[in-house]
């Protein structure tokens, strides 16, 4: 490693640190500037039940000093306790729940690079012909289609029609629909990028000249047009990994997936105000983190870059 790239690591790091500590602060201020209490809705407990439950939770001491105790509790992995679940602590549940949402998400994300630029290579090797034609039109009508909508449409006509995999997340082969549903958007994008960058690569002037040279075609497009045509898909990884993760919210509360999207949506129903600053600052973590890794790998991946 160069300097300029441990400056640049470091100068990533710095950056990604600092949107940490906004997401944190900013969603801490926001929900503590609701007006109602946690326990407010629990109409059968009096005000000094109420009482003495915001000073279990801390909810007594000033807002600044609430801020920090948080903060000092996030670096060591401590949302606290949950409100609604009582007797949770809000990281075993975000653990609970991102087991389910980790197995849809990584496996919606692997299945989509490895198609995407399967699909991508076939368009680009056989331009202009009808298999070209055919990727192209699919992966048009699939990158206008949100996960959302591919979700309910394959519960109608694939769950609830057919009846060929069941409805519910928690079922054996309950995981399918919900996988091809997070995948399809972002194996159609990366389809077009790995179609656009390896049409770009091949008719670059070291591939002409390696042709020329009597090299075999497997080789010209495995060993040298490939590795340069994943750059693009290398760089939409981080970004694609937020649209799986965000997306998977709604997509695992349409197939009641015990995951972070049905967590989530459940604790804003019963205003649990420590659970929804808990998964929001773990998403938001998991966000940068990706990104902050596809931007060390695209570097790796072409040291052509400069980085400065």
């Amino acid at each position: 490693m160069n300097s300029k790239f441990l400056i640049y690591m470091f100068k990533r790091l710095g950056m990604a640190l600092l949107t940490i500590f906004l997401v944190i602060a900013i969603t801490f201020f926001v929900m503590h500037a609701i007006p109602a209490s946690p326990f407010s809705s629990e109409k059968a407990k009096s005000d000094a039940v109420i009482k003495a439950l915001e000073i279990k939770y801390g909810f007594d001491k000033p807002l600044g000093v609430q801020f920090l105790n948080y903060l000092w509790g996030v670096l060591h992995f401590d949302f606290g306790l949950s409100t609604a679940w009582v007797g949770f602590t809000v990281a075993d549940l975000i653990m609970g729940g991102f087991s389910y949402s980790a197995s849809i998400g990584f496996t919606a994300a692997f299945i989509a690079i490895i198609l995407g630029i399967l699909f991508g290579c076939l368009a680009a090797l056989n331009r202009g012909k009808w298999l070209d034609s055919v990727i192209q039109v699919v992966t048009t009508a699939l990158v206008s289609m949100p996960s959302f909508v591919v979700a309910t449409l394959l519960l109608l006509f694939v769950s609830f029609r057919l009846g060929w995999f069941p409805s519910l997340g928690n079922q054996p082969g309950g995981m399918v629909l919900p996988i091809v549903s997070l995948s399809l958007y972002p194996m159609a994008y990366i389809t077009r990028l790995q179609r656009s960058s390896m049409l770009d690569v091949l008719g670059a002037d070291y591939i002409r000249t390696a042709r020329a040279k009597g090299v075999k075609s497997s080789k010209v497009i495995y060993k040298h047009a490939l590795k340069n045509a994943l750059t693009p898909v290398i760089t939409y990884a981080g970004p694609m990994m937020a649209y799986i993760l965000t997306g998977s919210m709604v997509v695992e509360n349409i197939f009641s997936v015990p995951g972070l999207g049905r967590l989530f949506t459940n604790s804003m129903l019963r205003t649990d105000y420590m659970m929804i600053m808990g998964v929001t600052i773990f998403l938001a973590f998991m966000i940068i983190l990706m990104n902050f890794i596809s931007d060390v790998l695209y570097k790796v991946m072409d040291p052509r870059i400069d980085l400065a």
